[in-house]
């Protein structure tokens, strides 16, 4: 799978706004190290696709975010999660420490949320909850920021449930089964989402902030 470049005009909404952990790979082409890790990198994001991003920023191009980094050597590898740096690696290294690098960072499921996280998320503006219950129950309450499409429209909307903004949809229904079967559908059909573990039922019972209809 290629690695897309990001400048430092597309660097927030590309990585720092991701609904996905990010491995930033800092790299220059002159530098040879860092050509013979592109290959491994390539199979790094195949392997973990909708898990993890990987995203290459040429520090000739982009010094402001190279400074910002502190770069002194390259190749140099900066995992980021949730907006912030957790880890980092310099030099050229192997598969295997790649993925013990961004291991601690992945979900456990890709495609499970719980309310807390959701909630983090949502501040973060990383994710848009998807609302999957009857047009009568999301209009009375539903969780803050979601849009309502209807469990039964979903694989004909796959379109608006794509992360084409970079923030993941996150489907939501009264309880965790609602949305758990309709989630492996769409993931199926090739579009990233993930669900709301417990549901509304669940949301409501930790407390967590309702946006009611009129």
């Amino acid at each position: 799978m290629p690695i897309p470049l990001v400048s430092e005009q597309d660097f927030e909404r590309e990585v720092l706004r991701s609904g996905l952990p990010v491995l930033v790979d800092l790299y220059a082409d002159w530098c040879q190290p860092c050509k013979q890790l592109t290959p491994i990198l390539e199979q790094v994001a195949s392997e973990l696709s909708g898990k993890l991003k990987i995203v290459r920023v040429d520090i000739e191009k982009s010094q402001l975010l190279a400074r910002s980094f502190r770069v002194q050597s390259i190749p140099m590898l900066v995992l980021i999660a949730q907006g912030r740096p957790v880890d980092q690696i310099v030099g050229l290294v192997d598969k295997q420490t790649i993925l013990q690098l961004v291991q601690p960072v992945l979900p456990a499921a890709a495609d499970e949320v719980l309310p807390k996280d959701l909630a983090q998320l949502l501040l973060a503006r990383h994710v848009v909850p998807v609302d999957v219950r009857d047009a009568s129950a999301y209009a009375r309450y539903r969780i803050p920021g979601a849009v309502h499409i209807a469990k039964e429209d979903a694989m004909t909307r796959l379109e608006e449930l794509a992360p084409t903004d970079g923030r993941l949809r996150v489907l939501y229904g009264r309880s965790t089964d609602d949305a758990k079967e309709l989630a492996e559908k769409v993931r199926a059909a090739g579009v990233e989402v993930a669900f709301l573990v417990g549901g509304f039922l669940h949301w409501e019972a930790d407390g967590l902030e309702v946006e009611r209809g009129a």
